[in-house]
C-alpha cells in the first residue's frame, strides 16, 4: 500500500525544505487512492489556482479484475465478504463493456473520501456503520481489454490455473482481466471493477489500479518521490518543474497589452476584445495573466495569477 494524495503532498513540501528552498504553497490534482500508482498532478505557488480545474479533469486508468472474490473496501486492501466459482471468458469481458460506456450511473464505495453528514464515508464505514451510499452520474468516454496486462500488485493474487483454464463453453476462462478506460471526474474504479463482475455472473475486486492520464499530464511526464528529493537537495528543481501553462493546454491563449494586463491583474473587466465565447488564457508576452471568459461582451477575471518574466 502506497502513499495517498495528501501523503504525497507532505513528501513534496518536505523535499523543498531538504533542498533548502522557500516555502510555498502545494496542492494536488485529484485524488489518489494509497492502492493505485501512476500520475498524480502536484502543484507549486500560482499553479495551485489551478488545482480545482485538474480534479475536474478527465482520468485514464489501467486496472485489473481479479475474479471469485469481492471484498468490503473493493481492492486487496479489504476483507472478503462474498466469493463466486464462476470466471468469465474474454469474450464475455469484451461483450459486456459497452453496457459500462457512455453515461452511466455509479454507487461510489463505502470506503471513499465522500463526506456523509460532514464525515468521511471511510471513517463511518471503519466504525461499522451501515452506510447507503447514493448513485451519481459519471461519464464512461471509453473502455476496452488491454492487449498487455500491466504487472498486478500482491493483493488477493488468484491461483496461477484460474487465470488461464478451460471453460465448458466457447473460449476459455479468466481469472483476471486487465482493462483501460477514460473517465469523467466522480468516477470510481473500484466500483466500476465490482459492477462489471456482478454483471458477468460473478464477483471481483481490483488488484491493480494505475492512473496513465491525469488531464494533460501524463506517465511519461511523471518523477518518483525519492527522485524529487534527488533532485531538490542538488538545487535542480527548476529544470524539472513544468510552466503552469502546461496544466492549460486545452485552453487557447488570448494576448493582451501592458494595459489590459494590468486591467486585468486588478479584477477589472474588458470590453471591446476579439475573444470568441468561453475560456481563454489571458498572457502579456509569454506571462500569464489569467484566465478570463467571454460573457455577454465583457471579458472577466474567472481566476488570477501573481506572476513576473
Amino acid at each position: 500500500m502506497g502513499p495517498g494524495s495528501t501523503q504525497i503532498v507532505s513528501a513534496v513540501k518536505r523535499a523543498l525544505k531538504s533542498g533548502g528552498y522557500p516555502k510555498v504553497k502545494v496542492g494536488h490534482g485529484g485524488t489518489l487512492d494509497p492502492l493505485a500508482s501512476g500520475v498524480l498532478p502536484v502543484a507549486l505557488g500560482e499553479a495551485t489556482k489551478l488545482c480545482g480545474g485538474m480534479l475536474d479533469s478527465e482520468k485514464v486508468y489501467d486496472f485489473t479484475i481479479g475474479f471469485g472474490a469481492e471484498t468490503d473496501t473493493l481492492d486487496g486492501e479489504g476483507e472478503v465478504v462474498a466469493t463466486s466459482d464462476v470466471r468469465p471468458t474474454l469474450e464475455q469481458v469484451e461483450a459486456v463493456l459497452p453496457r459500462f460506456t457512455g453515461p452511466i450511473e455509479q454507487v461510489p464505495p463505502a470506503y471513499s473520501a465522500l463526506k456523509i453528514d460532514g464525515r468521511a464515508a471511510y471513517a463511518r464505514a471503519r466504525a461499522g456503520e451501515e452506510l447507503e451510499m447514493k448513485a451519481r452520474h459519471i461519464t464512461v468516454h471509453s473502455l476496452s481489454v488491454r492487449a498487455e496486462p500491466v504487472e498486478a500488485l500482491p493483493f488477493l493474487t488468484l491461483d496461477s490455473e484460474e487465470k488461464d483454464s478451460p471453460s465448458t463453453s466457447s473460449g476459455r476462462t479468466v481469472g483476471e482481466i486487465t482493462l483501460a478506460v477514460r473517465v469523467s471526474k466522480g468516477t470510481y474504479i473500484r466500483s466500476l471493477a465490482r459492477d462489471i463482475a456482478r454483471a458477468l455472473g460473478t464477483v471481483g475486486h481490483v488488484t491493480m489500479l494505475r492512473r496513465t492520464k491525469a488531464g494533460p499530464f501524463t506517465l511519461a511526464q511523471a518523477i518518483s518521490l525519492d527522485k524529487l528529493e534527488e533532485i531538490a537537495k542538488a538545487r535542480q528543481l527548476e529544470q524539472t518543474l513544468l510552466p503552469l501553462t502546461a496544466g492549460l493546454d486545452d485552453i487557447p491563449a488570448l494576448p493582451v497589452t501592458p494595459d489590459q494586463a494590468r486591467l486585468l491583474r486588478q479584477g477589472r473587466k474588458l470590453t471591446g476584445t476579439a475573444a470568441q465565447p468561453g475560456l481563454h488564457l489571458a498572457t502579456e508576452g509569454s506571462v500569464p495573466v489569467a484566465l478570463v471568459e467571454l460573457f455577454e461582451g465583457e471579458l472577466r477575471v474567472v481566476r488570477g495569477f501573481n506572476l513576473s518574466e
